[in-house]
């Protein structure tokens, strides 16, 4: 990984995502995009022959003092930190800059859905992974370690996903000693027969050009896709799930609206997502 997007508000949920960048920027030598976005009006920006235009020179200043501040970390030391500041808080700027810059990852925290202002509420952590053609990481606590043994990868294992499939496994094997691609067997995808899973699987597996072999993979029934993913994670004690989205104003058919958002939302383990 080349490149590292990590945007911050100074919260907790700020330096969980901080730190994780540090440490996974450590391991493969990555540079941190680290962006704060402010919440300025044009005519704050632009103000600047009277008093009020002082002040809000004043109000900037402070602002970029106390990014410069937030980035005095430890942790960051011997790491290529780039500090970006932009001056609107517009969530899909995120998705714009890493795909500006090529980067290979956005982190970022999230506590749920809040009523509190501030990048990291639950509603802005999923339009970032809505806009986001660049695989996002969420973290929601500080995690002891970057060395995932295992994450579960939930898929639908239709054509339409093979080529995120690929990607997702060929980043996730980066991240992680193994990664279980997960199919879920639930009413709300159309329940199927043990042989027809199979068949689906074998058939996926064969289109992708992917050795039945050397992939992990795995089967849950369950009542929806999220109960599944949680559920299979939880039972092989994974330490990330990860999900396919397509992108729409939900997320995706698959992990479609509140589904997506939800396993975003409650899982206490990082959720890594990929678009389709």
């Amino acid at each position: 990984m080349k490149k590292i997007i990590v945007p911050v508000d100074f919260s907790e949920y700020s330096e969980y995502a901080l730190e994780t960048a540090a440490s996974l920027a450590k391991q493969h030598q990555s540079e941190l995009i680290v962006m704060h976005m402010l919440e300025m009006s044009e005519s704050i920006i632009s103000a600047s022959s009277d008093k009020r235009g002082e002040e809000n020179a004043f109000m900037l200043m402070v602002a970029n003092k106390k990014f410069e501040e937030f980035l005095d970390k430890p942790y960051l030391e011997d790491v290529n930190v780039t500090p970006l500041v932009k001056y609107h808080k517009v969530l899909k700027e995120v998705a714009e800059v890493a795909s500006e810059e090529r980067a290979d990852l956005i982190i970022m925290g999230s506590r749920g859905h809040s009523d509190h202002d501030g990048i990291f509420t639950g509603s802005n952590t999923e339009k970032v992974v809505r806009y986001s053609e660049t695989p996002v990481l969420v973290v929601k606590s500080q995690l002891k370690t970057v060395d995932f043994n295992h994450i579960v990868l939930g898929c639908d294992f239709s054509e339409n996903s093979i080529a995120a499939a690929k990607h997702a496994i060929e980043l996730l094997g980066k991240l992680g000693k193994k990664t279980t691609l997960l199919y879920i067997n639930a009413p709300t995808l159309g329940f199927l027969s043990s042989d027809e899973v199979d068949d689906k699987i074998a058939n996926f597996l064969e289109l992708a050009k992917l050795n039945a072999n050397e992939v992990n993979i795995g089967i849950i029934s369950d009542h929806n896709v999220e109960d599944g993913v949680l559920s299979f994670a939880r039972r092989e004690q994974a330490d990330a799930v990860s999900m396919i989205t397509h992108g729409r104003k939900g997320l995706s058919h698959f992990f479609g609206g509140s589904i997506s958002e939800d396993v975003v939302n409650h899982s206490k383990l990082p959720v890594i997502t990929f678009k389709l």
